[in-house]
C-alpha cells in the first residue's frame, strides 16, 4: 500500500505532498491543474521511461518519492534486498529523479538501482488503468491475460509448466530444421575435411619441419664454398704441405718453444707458457673439426638437395591450403578428428532431435489440452461474475461472454485464442469489445472485470486514471459504488472529473493551481467537511459556492456514506 507520495518540479507541480493510504483515494482538479503530472509521477516511482521535458520550467531536475507499506518478509521485500535496499521496518522508500540534461536516478530502499528494479516492484505492487489501457482491452492478448489472472494459481502453475515444455520444443525444432537446412553443406563440409585429413596424413608433417628444411637447404645450396672454405681452413691452422711450418699450429709450438726456453729465469713467463700450450691445443681440436665437417660433407649434395627442395614444396601445398603456417596444417589435422565425428553423427543426431521433437509435441499437445479445459471452466465462471457486476454497473440488459477457441498453432501461453464478446442487450449479437463496445461500455467492463478478478488475483493498489471517462448519470454513481466495493480488499486510487465517483472516497485529494503573474503552479490539498463538498459542488456545476450544487454535493456525500 501506498502511504504518500512527494513530487516536487515536475510538470505544473511546484512541489505537492499526496497523503494516501488505504481505501478509496480519489483525485480531482480543474482542468490543467496538474492531475496527469500525478500519474506521471506514480508512473515514474513504477519504472517508466523518463522525460526530462516533464521537469518544471526554471528547475534542473525534478524528484518523486514514495513510501509503502509492505510485507517485510515478502517477495518485493527479497527483491529490494537483492537490490542491495533496506526496509525500514515495513516501510520501502522508493524515488526517482530526472535531470535536464536526460538522466534519471533511481533509490530503492535508501540505495541507487538500475529503474528495472522498479519496473519489477512496480509489477508486484500496483495496477494502472488508464484509458490506454481501455484501448488495449479490444486486444486478444489483454483479454487473455485477463482470464488467466481470474482462473488463479491453478492455470498460473499448468501455463509455466506448458512454457517450459514450449521452450524445450522450439529449441529442438529449431535445432532439427537448422540441420535439415544445413545437411548438404555439412555433408560437403565432411568429404572436404575427410580429404584434407588424408593429404595431412599421408605428408605427416611435423612441428618445426619447415624450419629445419630451409637451414638444410641454405647448407646444400652452398655446399663447395663450405667444403673449400673448411680446406682452407684446416691447412691454414695444420697443413704439412707449407713451407718451413708456417701453419697456426707449428707457429704457436714455435712461440712456445723460444719462451720456454728463457721461462727459467723470469717466473713471469710460466704464464705465457702455458697460454701458448693451450692454443695450441685449441687450434689442434678446430683442424680435427674442420677435418671431420669436411669428411661430413656429402660430394652428392646436389642429389640431396633436389630431394629437401621438394620435401619443402610438399609442406608449402599444405600450408597454402590449411595454413598460414606448418602449425595450423598439423592443428587442423588434429581439431578435424573431432569436427569430422561431429559431422558424421549427424544422422544419429537427426533421429534424436525428430524423437524429441515428437516426444515434446506430444507433451505439448497435453498439456495445451490441459490449458485449454481450463481456460475454458475459468470463462463460463468469469462471463456470469462481469455480467452481475455490469448490471450493477447501470448495464441491467448487458451480457459479457469469454471466448475459447482452439487452434493447431502452439504458441508460447497455449493454443487458445480468447475472445471477450459484448451483448448490449437481448437479441443483439455478441460482438467483440474492439469492434462494438463504447467508451464508457469499455470504462465499465474494465472496471467489472477487475473487482471480480481481484477475488483470485488480488493486487496491492490499483491506480484509475479517468476509468469513468464517458459515463454520467447513474453509471457513474455505480461506479464509484464498484470502486469503493474493491476498496475493500485493496487500495484504490482513481483519478476522476465525476462527483459521483468522488463522493464514494474515503480519502479526497484537489490539485490546486495558482497563478501568480506569468507563472502557474499546482499543489495538493486533502479536503474534507465543506472543502470537500464545495469541490464536489464545482465538479457538478462548475460553481463551488452555487447553493443547488452544494445540497447536490451532500445528498451525493449521504448516499455513498450509507452504501451497503
Amino acid at each position: 500500500m501506498i502511504e504518500e507520495i512527494s513530487i516536487r518540479h515536475l510538470g505544473v507541480i511546484g512541489e505537492a505532498r499526496l497523503p494516501l493510504g488505504p481505501g478509496f483515494t480519489a483525485l480531482t482538479g480543474e482542468t490543467g491543474a496538474g492531475k496527469t503530472m500525478v500519474v506521471t509521477a506514480l508512473g515514474l516511482l513504477l519504472g517508466a521511461r523518463a522525460d526530462s521535458g516533464a521537469i518544471r520550467s526554471g528547475s534542473e531536475q525534478a524528484l518523486v518519492e514514495g513510501r509503502w507499506r509492505i510485507d517485510a518478509e515478502g517477495a518485493v521485500a527479497e527483491r529490494v534486498r537483492d537490490a542491495g535496499g533496506d526496509l525500514d521496518g515495513d516501510e520501502l522508500l522508493l524515488a526517482r529523479t530526472l535531470s535536464t540534461e536526460g538522466r534519471s536516478r533511481a533509490v530503492v530502499g535508501g540505495r541507487s538501482a538500475p529503474v528495472a528494479v522498479l519496473t519489477e516492484l512496480g509489477e508486484q505492487l500496483v495496477v494502472v488503468h488508464g484509458q490506454s489501457d481501455q484501448l488495449r482491452l479490444k486486444s486478444a492478448t489483454a483479454q487473455r491475460e485477463a482470464l488467466d489472472r481470474f482462473a488463479g494459481p491453478e492455470l498460473a502453475r499448468a501455463l509455466a509448466e506448458y512454457q517450459a515444455v514450449h521452450a524445450r520444443w522450439a529449441q529442438a525444432q529449431a535445432d532439427l530444421e537448422t540441420l535439415e537446412a544445413d545437411r548438404d553443406r555439412r555433408a560437403r563440409e565432411a568429404e572436404e575435411l575427410r580429404l584434407a585429413m588424408e593429404e595431412i596424413e599421408q605428408a605427416a608433417p611435423e612441428r618445426g619441419e619447415d624450419d629445419r628444411l630451409a637451414e638444410q637447404a641454405d647448407r646444400l645450396a652452398n655446399i663447395e664454398d663450405l667444403r673449400l672454405a673448411a680446406v682452407q681452413a684446416h691447412e691454414l691452422i695444420s697443413a704439412e704441405s707449407l713451407d718451413e711450418g708456417r701453419d697456426a699450429v707449428s707457429l704457436i709450438e714455435a712461440a712456445r718453444r723460444t719462451v720456454d726456453r728463457v721461462a727459467g729465469h723470469d717466473p713471469q713467463l710460466v704464464p705465457v707458457v702455458e697460454a701458448l700450450a693451450n692454443a695450441g691445443f685449441v687450434l689442434g681440436e678446430a683442424a680435427l673439426q674442420l677435418s671431420s665437417y669436411t669428411a661430413s660433407l656429402d660430394s652428392d649434395g646436389g642429389r640431396e638437395l633436389e630431394t629437401v627442395q621438394e620435401r619443402r614444396a610438399e609442406l608449402a601445398t599444405l600450408v597454402r591450403k590449411y595454413g598460414p603456417s606448418l602449425d595450423d596444417v598439423i592443428d587442423h589435422l588434429e581439431q578435424g578428428s573431432t569436427r569430422l565425428l561431429e559431422l558424421d553423427q549427424d544422422g544419429d543426431r537427426l533421429v534424436a532431435l525428430q524423437a524429441s521433437v515428437d516426444a515434446d509435441l506430444a507433451e505439448l499437445d497435453r498439456r495445451a489440452s490441459a490449458l485449454t479445459a481450463l481456460r475454458e471452466a475459468a470463462a463460463e465462471t468469469l462471463s456470469t461474475a462481469v455480467t452481475a457486476e455490469l448490471a450493477a454497473l447501470a448495464m441491467p440488459t448487458a451480457r459479457l461472454s469469454v471466448a475459447v477457441d482452439t487452434r493447431e498453432e502452439f504458441t508460447a501461453t497455449g493454443r487458445d485464442l480468447v475472445a471477450l464478446l459484448l451483448q448490449p442487450h437481448p437479441g443483439s449479437e455478441p460482438r467483440p469489445l474492439g469492434k462494438g463496445a463504447s467508451g464508457g461500455e469499455l470504462s465499465r467492463v474494465m472496471l467489472a472485470l477487475e473487482v471480480v478478478v481481484a477475488g483470485s488475483d488480488p493486487v496491492p493498489t490499483f491506480i484509475f486514471d479517468e476509468v469513468d471517462a464517458g459515463v454520467g448519470g447513474a453509471s457513474a454513481i455505480e461506479i464509484g459504488r464498484r470502486l469503493a466495493r474493491l476498496a475493500e480488499s485493496a487500495q484504490v486510487i482513481v483519478v476522476t472529473h465525476l462527483a459521483q465517483v468522488a463522493a464514494f472516497a474515503t480519502n479526497h485529494l484537489s490539485v490546486v493551481k495558482d497563478v501568480d503573474g506569468a507563472v502557474t503552479a499546482s499543489s495538493v490539498r486533502q479536503l474534507q467537511g465543506e472543502e470537500r463538498i464545495a469541490e464536489m459542488a464545482r465538479l457538478l456545476s462548475g460553481l463551488p459556492d452555487s447553493e443547488s450544487g452544494l445540497a447536490h454535493a451532500r445528498e451525493l456525500v449521504a448516499m455513498a456514506s450509507t452504501r451497503a
